[in-house]
């Protein structure tokens, strides 16, 4: 079976169309109509689909200072578009879950048109959104009323200083606003995504998440990944998991969350305080944290996501290399059928982990993404 694989389509000024090539890749076995298997045995229940690659800030580990060249406006999946490849994943693919994400998704016009669109269309299907919060005030008790579930905020700092530092935009309080409104439309839990960046804001990361309990957030850290525009990131320079759990103990004693993580990219920790002087906890639990390791930790064996950029390119792992273009089948006039045929056909030849056929980002062999994490999508 030959699928055909879409590199990102040009973005505007960006030069001539790179093309589509077709490259013969392993074939689904004959008969294999259950959901979005791979070849490993993993199936994608959890969709992450871009609605656009345009952002308003410029984070040090995304995006340069200058910002990406976007892409044009036909390029992009419509609203329709949109609501047609979600229902062939629900409906047909076994998707159970779908967190909207970008760029930055707040910035789309007919963001609230697309949730309430989804949202009648699927009654009961989970929708989170993935978000910066600047401009989310505004917007939240629209967005509950559309009928979205839940939000995640990016906040890497509670310093003014520090946030404009690693944003490039003084924003701080527009977004601390945002985070506050979501809580308040019952956008609920609200989940809080922080980066930790040496020298930077590794040291906040105890006054981050006592913030975080205090209010009833729910605050992961992520180890920074080798997605930023710019190809700046070096294993050495990053924050590990081992090093958050560290910088944690001093004021906190962390405990095994005895849930299911059930395929969930974050390990979560009960969060208890720590008798000072002393490695024993003292008082009741205050909350979770959750610590996503993807370089130092990878959890791909687990991995239960499939993602859909905004211009319709799926990608099996969010390292990998190639791109099966779906928006292109459904707009030459494709069935549903068609569509969920590609779909299984390109998370068929889903890679192992870290976008190869085996785990490590530290392995000589790994080849960062052309693409940033704005332009895929998280």
């Amino acid at each position: 079976m030959s699928v055909q694989l879409g590199m990102p389509q040009p973005r505007e000024g960006a030069g001539s169309d790179p093309g589509v090539s077709a490259l013969s890749l392993p074939s689904r076995p004959a008969g294999m109509t259950a959901g979005l298997m791979d070849r490993y045995g993993r199936r994608a229940t959890d969709m992450r689909l871009s609605l656009t690659d345009k952002c308003n800030l410029r984070c040090t580990y995304c995006m340069p200072a200058e910002g990406l060249e976007w892409l044009a406006k036909q390029a992009v999946m419509s609203a329709e578009e949109i609501v047609r490849i979600v229902r062939v994943g629900v409906d047909m693919l076994g998707v159970r879950e779908l967190r909207l994400t970008g760029g930055e998704p707040l910035v789309r016009a007919d963001l609230l048109d697309i949730i309430a669109a989804l949202r009648q269309a699927h009654p009961e299907l989970p929708i989170s959104m993935t978000t910066n919060a600047v401009g989310l005030d505004k917007k939240a008790a629209g967005l509950k009323a559309a009928g979205l579930s839940r939000i995640n905020v990016s906040l890497d700092s509670l310093h003014e200083e520090t946030f404009t530092k690693l944003t490039r935009r003084p924003f701080l309080g527009k977004v601390l606003a945002g985070v506050d409104a979501a809580w308040a439309a019952g956008l609920g839990p609200v989940k809080l995504n922080a980066v930790l960046m040496r020298g930077i804001n590794d040291a906040e990361s105890p006054s981050l998440l006592a913030w975080a309990l205090d209010r009833g957030y729910e605050l992961r850290f992520i180890e920074q990944m080798p997605l930023d525009a710019d190809h700046g990131w070096t294993r050495r320079n990053m924050i590990t998991a081992a090093e958050i759990r560290e910088l944690l103990s001093v004021d906190y004693v962390l405990s095994t969350d005895p849930r299911d993580r059930d395929g969930a990219p974050a390990e979560r920790f009960e969060v208890r305080r720590r008798v000072p002087g002393s490695a024993e906890a003292a008082g009741p639990v205050l909350g979770t944290v959750g610590i996503i390791a993807s370089v130092t930790e990878p959890f791909c064996s687990d991995c239960r996501r499939t993602r859909i950029t905004a211009e319709g390119k799926i990608m099996s792992c969010l390292f990998s290399r190639e791109e099966v273009d779906l928006l292109g089948l459904l707009r030459e006039g494709a069935t549903d059928q068609q569509l969920a045929e590609r779909w299984q056909d390109a998370m068929w030849i889903k890679p192992k982990a870290h976008g190869m056929d085996h785990v490590g980002l530290d392995a000589p062999d790994f080849v960062q993404p052309d693409r940033s994490m704005s332009a895929i999508g998280g």
